[in-house]
C-alpha cells in the first residue's frame, strides 16, 4: 500500500496531459482546415469586437471573485462536502463553457468569416465530450 502518490504517477499524468493536448490541437487543426477558417495567433485571445471584450472581462472578473469567495469555504469544509457549483474546478469549467458560448454567439453575429463560429462551437462540443469521458472513465484509467 502506498501513502501519497504512486511511483509512476507523474509518468501517467504527463501521458494523459500529452494525449489531451494532442487531441485538442488535432481537432482544432482539422476543423479549421475543413471549414476554411484562418489560424489565430498562438496564446492570444482575439475578441470579435468591443462588446465581446467587455462581456468577456465581466465573466473573468466574476469567475475570479467567485473563486476567491468560495476558497475559504473549501478550506474549512473540505472538497468532499461541497455542492457542485461551489467547487473551484466546477467554477472554472463553467467559466470556460460560458466564455466559449459567448464567443460563438459573437462570432455568429459579427465575425467576417461565416464559418468561424462553427469551429468554436465544434471545439466546445468536443471539449465537453472530452471532459465527460475523462470524468466518467476515471481519466481513462490513468490516474
Amino acid at each position: 500500500m502506498y501513502y501519497g502518490i504512486e511511483p509512476d504517477f507523474w509518468i501517467r499524468f504527463f501521458l494523459l496531459l500529452a494525449a489531451i493536448l494532442l487531441l485538442l490541437i488535432s481537432f482544432h487543426a482539422l476543423m479549421r482546415k475543413w471549414l476554411r477558417v484562418e489560424r489565430s495567433k498562438l496564446f492570444s485571445y482575439n475578441h470579435v469586437n468591443a462588446k465581446h471584450k467587455k462581456i468577456d472581462w465581466i465573466l473573468r472578473i466574476t469567475t475570479i471573485i467567485m473563486i476567491l469567495l468560495f476558497t475559504p469555504v473549501v478550506m474549512m469544509t473540505g472538497i468532499n462536502n461541497l455542492n457542485f457549483f461551489i467547487n473551484p474546478s466546477s467554477i472554472l469549467i463553467i467559466f470556460i463553457i460560458v466564455s466559449e458560448i459567448v464567443r460563438t454567439v459573437m462570432e455568429r453575429k459579427y465575425a467576417k468569416n461565416p464559418n468561424a463560429y462553427k469551429v468554436t462551437l465544434s471545439q466546445l462540443i468536443f471539449l465537453c465530450l472530452l471532459l465527460l469521458t475523462l470524468y466518467t472513465t476515471n481519466f481513462w484509467g490513468l490516474i
